[in-house]
């Protein structure tokens, strides 16, 4: 015996007075209704219904356990009508996690804005450069860079593009001089962002300039991208990052693009869910939002320090 259908034959029959009016309604026989709650009053042990060749009629333990049924019947549409609002409202609990430096310059000074459009959405917001495991913390969405490992995760690659480049401070380069391809390297302080993994950075350059062919030192090391940025900007060496990341410190003139001939692509940028379909309207909406706040971030990069330009590299020398 299906225990809920049961249930709903038994209120239908007992709304109508009638198992022909109540199968009728219900799609079903005659018998299969019959059966329904017969099964039902043999499971509860008590009869619900008075039967005779006319009508049918409550029993006082079937008028009782009418109100209850009715009762759960309720709290199930409500709880249907919840879920189903859920799906089309932006509201509830949402738990983010992003890269700090995406969190810090773009998406805190956009909060007010975001927090106008879905004022029902209860924001958790975690900022860090770590890859976190979205299903054991109960993430609902995050922001990566570079490609997504993890199994059992959807992603949605944002359109926006991100160039890695290499910059120093104009005092930097003053007291030590402009590096003028990757060899130069070499004979300058390195400012690294140390990988997920705790391996020491790769800096990638066009061919034929390979991690392993400049087997780079590295002055200072850091674990969070705005270490070697904030000590870029205060002369400290060189560093290499995405264009977005430095762009303002370019602008301000805090920060000065070098090795221009020598900018690679960098890595995508995506936002990951635990679970591939039916996503939330709240998971929906902050995802448009994150996608659209980096594309139009990325035009102000393209202001503020213009298109860094690509041609082929000059031979090694």
């Amino acid at each position: 015996m299906d225990q809920f259908i049961a249930m709903r034959v038994f209120a239908r029959v007992a709304e109508r007075g009638s198992f022909s009016a109540a199968a009728d309604e219900l799609e079903l026989s005659r018998p299969a209704a019959s059966a329904h709650v017969a099964a039902l009053e043999k499971h509860l042990g008590v009869r619900l219904l008075n039967r005779t060749t006319r009508k049918v009629s409550l029993t006082p333990e079937g008028s009782e356990f009418l109100a209850s049924c009715r009762r759960i019947f309720d709290e199930l549409k409500e709880a249907e009508e919840s879920l189903r609002s859920a799906r089309t409202r932006p509201q509830g609990k949402l738990r983010v996690d992003v890269p700090v430096l995406f969190g810090q310059h773009l998406l805190l000074p956009a909060l007010p804005e975001f927090t106008r459009r879905y004022p029902g959405i209860e924001l958790d917001l975690r900022l860090n450069d770590r890859v976190v495991d979205l299903v054991a913390e109960s993430v609902d969405v995050a922001m990566r860079f570079g490609p997504v490992r993890q199994s059992g995760l959807a992603a949605r690659k944002v359109l926006a593009s991100i160039t890695v480049v290499t910059c120093a401070s104009p005092a930097y380069i003053a007291e030590h001089g402009e590096p003028r391809t990757p060899d130069d390297l070499r004979h300058h302080r390195l400012l690294g962002l140390t990988q997920a993994s705790g391996a020491p950075p790769e800096w990638e350059f066009p061919p034929p300039y390979t991690s392993k062919r400049l087997g780079l030192k590295f002055a200072m090391l850091f674990n969070a991208a705005s270490g070697p940025v904030v000590s870029a900007a205060a002369g400290l060496g060189i560093t290499h990052t995405a264009d977005m990341v430095i762009a303002e410190y370019v602008a301000r003139g805090q920060l000065k693009l070098i090795l221009e001939d020598y900018v690679v692509t960098g890595p995508p940028v995506s936002l990951v869910y635990p679970s591939a379909g039916h996503q939330s309207a709240k998971v929906r909406v902050f995802s448009d939002f994150a996608a659209d706040l980096l594309l139009r971030f990325q035009d102000e990069v393209r202001r503020w320090i213009g298109t860094p330009r690509r041609p082929s590299p000059p031979a090694l020398r």
